[in-house]
């Protein structure tokens, strides 16, 4: 074989590589905008249900204003969260209102008229629905981002993916401390 002939196969080569590498990027990239959209998905879900649970108790509990205030504003600073897309005002905003939600159900066991409500078990069967579907949604787009950045960390895709404007994401990460330490059950 000539050496122009194996130059141009070498060339072929490199170009066929960045070709599928550059491809193989776009769609991790892809699968994590899914992902962020499956999450946005279920928040707004919740949202949705939250007035509906608050107006409930609220029958019910109307001495308790400061726990609806507190779930109110909660839901307010995760939506403005929400607009700025930015994985980690989100999930500072959402484990806020996750807190100010456990507040809510704490009031109800208060009141055993509200916890016999058909309403109240419903809309409280949805949020944990909604819950367990926002947790799998987080799941699934953290193991995207994770293999996106494993992706553009790898040798040789590393060399290509900084020059096709590919950026590492961030993962959905709960940013309290107290959420991550075990919890203390006394009798």
């Amino acid at each position: 074989m000539e050496t122009t002939t194996i130059i141009i196969i070498a060339v072929a080569a490199v170009v066929l590589w960045v070709i599928w590498a550059y491809n193989r990027l776009v769609k991790l990239r892809n699968r994590t905008k899914e992902a962020w959209a499956d999450i946005d998905v279920q928040l707004k879900r919740r949202y949705d249900l939250i007035p509906n649970l608050v107006e409930t108790v609220k029958g019910y509990a109307s001495h308790e204003k400061g726990v609806f205030e507190n779930v109110t504003k909660a839901r307010a600073e995760a939506l403005k969260a929400e607009e700025t897309g930015d994985p980690k005002k989100v999930a500072a905003a959402e484990n806020q209102l996750s807190g100010t939600l456990k507040s809510l159900f704490a009031v109800s066991e208060n009141y055993p008229d509200l916890k016999a409500s058909s309403n109240f078990m419903e809309l409280q069967k949805e949020l944990r629905d909604t819950e367990d579907k926002i947790q799998a949604a987080r799941r699934f787009y953290n193991r995207n981002v994770r293999d996106l950045n494993t992706k553009m960390e790898m040798f040789p895709t590393n060399l290509i993916a900084g020059s096709l404007k590919f950026e590492k994401q961030d993962f959905f990460e709960i940013e309290d401390q107290k959420e991550r330490d075990n919890i203390k059950v006394e009798f």
